[in-house]
């Protein structure tokens, strides 16, 4: 399903920015809403949590979309991409709202579009 590709995709990227910001580069403009250029140290580790959460999204929406078997995850994939898709429609509006330019200009369409994504991959699975 084309849905499930490009939310993991978009998902992957998003947790490549994460990683990028637990590791202390510059991006934080993107995230959290903008506060801060390099997160603080304090942060780091609610980033990691944050990129292992987007980990586990992906490999939902990838079963659920039939990319991916994994019997572990199968009987509740559908319902966690469900979950996901509420969650980012919830992000998007948190990002529309944030004080950071680049938060808004990146993020919201790039949360929004994801949240439809694991919509359409829930809704049709």
């Amino acid at each position: 399903m084309i849905a499930a590709w490009i939310g993991s995709i978009l998902f992957f990227a998003v947790a490549i920015l994460y990683i990028l910001l637990a590791l202390g580069l510059p991006y934080g403009e993107l995230a959290m809403g903008g506060k801060h250029k390099v997160m603080p140290k304090n942060m780091r580790f609610a980033i990691v949590i944050s990129v292992f959460v987007q980990l586990f999204a992906i490999l939902c929406i990838l079963q659920a979309g039939h990319v991916i078997s994994i019997e572990a995850i199968a009987s509740f994939a559908k319902g966690a991409c469900y979950f996901f898709a509420f969650y980012l429609i919830i992000n998007t509006a948190m990002n529309a709202i944030s004080k950071s330019k680049k938060e808004k200009l990146v993020m919201t369409p790039l949360s929004f579009i994801t949240a439809i994504c694991f919509f359409i991959t829930a809704l049709y699975s």
